[in-house]
């Protein structure tokens, strides 16, 4: 038996292992994408707020009730022109569908769970199904499968960011919170809001009264310091 033995120039050798490379690279995120592997750079932590270099700012307000408020909210976004995140509780959803899919036509939509549970007190194996409930809630109402969750409470752990990860969501809490949920006056909101505006942030709202009536003058003074008001997916590009 004869054996042939090749002899290959070094830029042949250079080529032929990048080849290599590139497949084994292409392999793997075929893997990643099929779902047959789950990806290492699922993130271990919340996302506070976006880039400081980019004059954005994010608007996410929780959905779990407030039903009155929602379409002055939606009314008041539409006039300026302004599109944010709502994110909202599976159950929610499925209580009060139409109202679901007018916020869906609009705006970005993400997953607060399914019952506004305390995640803390949960295990991994609670979290995954509470976050994967309000999921599926959430798209058989509306068509879109979230993949961005706000924990209910703003509680996280490992364990909550971890289930978030697992389930494709990055985990959102927020650098100015308006705790408007104690219902202060719209001043107060007002002045929580653009006094601790910068680059990047997050701004955590619910629909209640005195949001509502804060928000023109909000939105109005954001705007004329330069700020774009755009949602959380896109503050984080």
């Amino acid at each position: 038996m004869k054996i042939f033995v090749i002899k290959l120039s070094n830029t042949v050798k250079i080529i032929l292992s990048l080849v290599i490379v590139g497949l084994v690279c292409f392999g793997g995120y075929q893997l990643v994408w099929q779902g047959m592997v789950k990806p290492a750079f699922a993130p271990k932590s919340p996302i506070f707020q976006g880039s400081p270099e980019s004059k954005k700012i994010a608007f996410t307000c929780n959905v779990a009730w407030g039903n009155e408020e929602l379409p002055k909210m939606l009314d008041i976004f539409e006039k300026n022109n302004i599109r944010i995140t709502f994110f909202l509780e599976g159950r929610w959803a499925e209580n009060y569908p139409e109202l679901a899919k007018q916020l869906a036509e609009k705006h970005e939509i993400g997953n607060h769970g399914y019952g506004h549970k305390h995640h803390n007190a949960l295990s991994l194996e609670g979290n995954l199904e509470e976050i994967k409930k309000g999921q599926e809630a959430i798209e058989k109402v509306t068509g879109i499968k979230t993949v961005l969750f706000a924990p209910p409470y703003g509680e996280w752990s490992e364990k909550v960011v971890q289930a978030a990860g697992e389930l494709n969501h990055l985990t959102i809490m927020w650098s100015i919170d308006t705790i408007d949920w104690q219902r202060p006056a719209p001043t107060t909101i007002h002045q929580r809001v653009v006094e601790k505006a910068h680059n990047g942030a997050i701004i955590l709202m619910h629909p209640v009264e005195q949001t509502v009536a804060a928000l023109p003058g909000i939105i109005k003074e954001l705007k004329a310091a330069g700020y774009e008001i755009v949602p959380v997916s896109e503050l984080l590009k």
